[in-house]
This record gives C-alpha cells, sequence and structure tokens, in this order.
C-alpha cells in the first residue's frame, strides 16, 4: 500500500511540473513563490497555502494563474 501511495504520489508530481509556467511563477512575490515551489514537490496543498501567508481560494487562484493543477484527479 505504501509504494501505491509513493508511486500516485510521483506521477502527481510529474504532472504538476509538466503543467506550470515558470516565468509566471518567477514574477510571484518570493513567499508565494516558495509556496508554490513547495506544492509542485510535495503535492501538500494545506502547508503550502499557510506557508504562502495566502487564504486558500487565493492561494488555489496562484497555482491556477501559474498552470499548476491543485487537484489530480
Amino acid at each position: 500500500m505504501n509504494a501505491r501511495r509513493d508511486t500516485d504520489s510521483q506521477e502527481e508530481r510529474e504532472v504538476r511540473l509538466a503543467e506550470v509556467d515558470w516565468e509566471g511563477v518567477s514574477r510571484l512575490p518570493p513567499r508565494v513563490r516558495a509556496a508554490v515551489k513547495l506544492f509542485i514537490e510535495t503535492g501538500d496543498l494545506r502547508l503550502a497555502q499557510k506557508l504562502s501567508g495566502l487564504d486558500l481560494e487565493d492561494f488555489v487562484e496562484a497555482l491556477r494563474r501559474v498552470r499548476v493543477p491543485p487537484f489530480v484527479g
């Protein structure tokens, strides 16, 4: 079961990496930029959102602006 979760996490990370607009990420404020990068690597939406200093809706919108899918289904 654990191997399955690791595989899913790796696949989700690859989806996030394939879609991201790195130029857009570089234009974000430093705190939000760091949080977006953390989310791309880990997929931990709540932790990244808290570190960004934005409320959840605003953080999800920031992810969408730089083409990072907040939810991989």
